[in-house]
C-alpha cells in the first residue's frame, strides 16, 4: 500500500529549485530506501504509474519528477544540454537529501544518470538500473561502426520538425507490443505529444549527439541493464549490449519479446528486476 498522506506530505515540498531558478515538479511515495525514477525522452513522471505502486509495496520510497520544460515543471527555453539536465537530477537528489539511492532511468535517462555520476559522483547513489538505455554512442563513426547512419538521423529529425504528430504516429507502433490495448497506447502517445516540439528537439540532440562511453566506464556502483530483444527505438546490439560491456561489472538482463516501451508492456518483469536488484 502507498504511504499515509501525512507521510507523503513530509516528502512533498512545492518543488525542486534548479540552479537557474526553475521549479521542477516531483512526487514522492512511500518510505524506505529511495529509488529515483528518471523519465525517458519527452515523457513525464506519469509514465511510471506501473512502477511506483510496485516499488512502494516492496518497501521502497519512489521519487519521480518532471524534467525541465516537461509536464508541471518550469522551462525558460534553455538548459537542455546534458550537463544541465544532469545538474537538475543532482538538485532533486540533494534537495530531498536522498542517501543510498537507486537511480532508475529509461532510454534518454541513461545518459542523464551516467552524466550525473561523472559530474557529481556516487556519494548519494548505491546502484543504477538502466531500462533500454539510449547509450553509449548512437551515431555511426569510425570507432563506432554499429551506430546509426547520420543521414538517416538527419532525415528523421527533419520529419519530426516538419510534423511532430505525424512523426510520432509513424514511429509509435514498434514502441509497444501487438497486444497492447489501444487506450494504453493513446495515453502514452498523448503524453509524448504534450512535450513542446522545441523541448523535444533540444533534448533529443542533448543525448543523441553525445558520446557517453567515458561516462559509462567511470560508473563505480553496481549497474543493471534491462533491455528488450525486439527494441526498434534503441536496438539491443547498438545500446544495451555495449552499455553493459562498458560499465565495470554491469549485469545485462534481456527480456524476450520486449520493445522499447518495456516499462509498460513488460511492467511485471521490469518491476521484479528493479526490486530484486535493489534488494540484493
Amino acid at each position: 500500500m502507498n504511504a499515509p498522506l501525512k507521510t507523503i506530505a513530509a516528502h512533498y515540498p512545492a518543488a525542486i529549485q534548479t540552479a537557474d531558478g526553475l521549479a521542477l515538479a516531483y512526487e514522492s511515495w512511500g518510505d524506505g530506501p529511495p529509488i529515483v525514477l528518471v523519465s525517458s525522452w519527452a515523457m513525464q513522471m506519469a509514465m511510471w504509474r506501473q512502477q511506483i505502486p510496485a516499488l512502494t509495496d516492496a518497501g521502497f520510497r519512489a521519487v519521480a519528477f518532471d524534467r525541465r520544460g516537461h509536464g508541471r515543471s518550469g522551462g525558460n527555453g534553455q538548459g537542455y544540454d546534458i550537463d544541465t539536465l544532469a545538474d537538475d537530477l543532482a538538485a532533486v537528489i540533494d534537495q530531498l537529501d536522498l542517501k543510498d539511492a537507486v537511480l532508475v532511468g529509461h532510454s534518454m535517462a541513461g545518459a542523464e544518470i551516467s552524466r550525473y555520476l561523472s559530474r557529481h559522483g556516487s556519494g548519494r547513489v548505491v546502484k543504477v538500473v538502466l531500462l533500454a538505455p539510449a547509450t553509449p554512442c548512437l551515431v555511426k563513426a569510425d570507432d563506432n561502426p554499429l551506430g546509426l547512419d547520420p543521414e538517416l538521423v538527419a532525415q528523421s529529425r527533419a520529419a519530426m520538425r516538419a510534423d511532430f504528430t505525424a512523426w510520432v504516429a509513424d514511429n509509435a507502433g514498434p514502441f509497444f507490443t501487438p497486444d497492447t490495448p489501444e487506450p494504453t497506447m493513446r495515453w502514452l502517445i498523448d503524453m509524448l505529444l504534450d512535450c513542446p516540439l522545441s523541448v523535444a528537439m533540444a533534448t533529443l540532440i542533448a543525448y543523441f549527439d553525445v558520446d557517453f562511453r567515458d561516462d559509462m566506464r567511470a560508473i563505480d556502483v553496481p549497474a543493471l541493464i534491462v533491455h528488450g530483444d525486439v527494441d526498434a527505438s534503441a536496438p539491443l546490439e547498438i545500446t544495451g549490449q555495449p552499455t553493459a560491456a562498458l560499465i565495470p561489472g554491469a549485469k545485462l538482463q534481456v527480456l524476450k519479446g520486449a520493445p522499447h516501451g518495456l516499462f509498460l508492456t513488460h511492467a511485471e518483469a521490469v518491476n521484479r528486476a528493479i526490486v530484486d536488484f535493489a534488494k540484493a
